[in-house]
């Protein structure tokens, strides 16, 4: 009895072994996620902060899959969330691979600069009189 698998008509393999590369099977099996790097997640903390501080949100999550990432915003935990940040490389040599989505799913602002995109949450500020 042998450690290798038997083969049609009887016959057993001999020279059938393939030495592969770990890191490479890995890679082709499950491709990493795409995730936001350590700047991204800072300017995006920021702003989440200021507006927690406003009380005008309270919760957030971040998602990371295959093909994008997503942070998400909510006013309440249980409810769906009102904007969502997404990073999706593969539109970043189209429109850009920054956007941010409102609640119903209009992209509210798209672009190839995340600090730019996130400008859509500076308030503008207005004279009273």
């Amino acid at each position: 009895m042998t450690d290798q698998p038997d083969l049609p008509g009887g016959q057993r393999s001999r020279d059938t072994a393939v030495v592969v590369d770990l890191s490479e099977y890995r890679q082709n099996l499950d491709p990493a996620p795409v995730t936001f790097h350590r700047r991204e997640l800072d300017a995006i903390l920021r702003i989440y902060g200021r507006m927690v501080g406003e009380g005008e949100w309270k919760d957030y999550a971040i998602d990371h899959l295959k093909d994008r990432a997503v942070f998400s915003i909510f006013k309440r935990s249980g409810e769906t969330p009102l904007f969502r940040i997404e990073k999706n490389p593969k539109l970043a040599a189209k429109q850009g691979a920054y956007s941010v989505t409102n609640t119903h799913g209009l992209i509210m602002k798209r672009g190839h600069e995340l600090p730019q995109v996130l400008k859509v949450f500076d308030k503008v500020l207005k004279l009273i009189d």
